[in-house]
């Protein structure tokens, strides 16, 4: 089996928390090279997963190594040139949500990885995770998913906006998990419906939607990050069964009118109890991988990013103001 070998431009909490575990368990990655502006940092994470060469230059590492993919992990708001580097240079390339600050980002991103036939992917972790693959396609057994849920509640009521001091807006930062697992459950968009708000805050924090898919399907946005605490559930329905996906504890299937769900714990489908393999980051670290190794399209790879960054486009321009 080949082996990719790998730059990671990245060497922060994100990256440590889930990447570089991740990583560390595909036998056909090797990690040959970090890259990180902190010095301890770099250091830290290069001795504790082995990785051979450091950089503070990441121009310096594309010339110096020779790889196969970068990863890159870092603020969205400071990625696109880097991003551009890597595809020109021919590069397989994975980055973090969102995929850019706009459309037109994510849409020019796209554009230079066909260009240059690089594989690419975005890392929507909520499609990856074990939980929500196996309730997805107990209900799908009954057929399509007719009707979807996205549920994402935070409390976060500081009046200085969030995500990069407000270099990024909330729902194209994190919101943007919900909304791509819609079109995962979906399909493809028809129409939207939306509703945004401000709520006892100086931005926009609050996003709610109803959006009809090409397939007949109907799907809700729910999020309100003036709520009590971090909720993100979701809900799929198809012909005579129900599935209610909580990814930190468990899946209820319901079937055929009965009261007695079956129980699925998110533990027990991933088969593990470390966070990032439960919540999805082993599983789609896994799939890039596999894709750049069999020259494939990763399912969220720019050009279908390009989809979910339209969908938050529509969630803004149909909310009445």
């Amino acid at each position: 089996m080949r082996t990719v070998k790998i730059g990671v431009i990245g060497a922060g909490s994100h990256a440590n928390n889930v990447h570089y575990p991740s990583l560390s368990m595909i036998k056909e990655a090797e990690v040959k090279a970090v890259c990180d502006l902190n010095p301890n940092r770099l250091r830290m994470t290069a001795e504790k997963y082995s990785i051979p060469s450091q950089y503070t230059d990441y121009k310096s590492m594309l010339e110096k190594e020779e790889l196969d993919a970068v990863y890159l992990i870092m603020p969205p708001h400071q990625l696109y040139d880097i991003a551009v580097d890597c595809l020109k240079q021919g590069l397989n390339l994975f980055i973090e949500k969102p995929p850019g600050i706009t459309r037109s980002q994510t849409e020019s991103l796209a554009w230079y990885a066909e260009k240059h036939g690089c594989r690419t992917m975005v890392g929507f972790n909520r499609r990856f995770i074990p939980l929500m693959r196996r309730a997805r396609e107990i209900v799908e057994e009954r057929g399509f998913i007719n009707q979807c849920v996205s549920t994402f509640y935070k409390n976060i009521l500081s009046q200085e906006p969030p995500y990069y001091s407000g270099a990024v807006d909330v729902l194209t930062s994190d919101v943007i998990h919900a909304v791509d697992t819609l079109r995962w459950m979906g399909g493809e968009v028809s129409n939207v419906f939306s509703s945004v708000r401000r709520l006892f805050v100086p931005y926009d924090n609050s996003f709610n939607a109803m959006i009809t898919f090409q397939n007949g399907a109907v799907g809700f946005l729910m999020s309100n990050w003036a709520a009590g605490s971090r909720v993100h559930v979701f809900e799929m329905h198809s012909k005579g069964i129900s599935a209610f996906v909580n990814p930190n504890d468990r899946a209820l299937i319901y079937r055929d009118g009965s009261s007695e769900p079956e129980v699925i714990s998110t533990f027990e489908a991933a088969e593990s109890t470390e966070f990032h393999v439960y919540y999805g980051f082993l599983s789609e670290n896994m799939h890039f991988i596999r894709c750049v190794i069999e020259d494939r399209e990763p399912e969220t790879c720019f050009r279908d990013a390009v989809k979910t960054m339209e969908l938050v486009e529509k969630i803004y321009a149909n909310a009445p103001r």
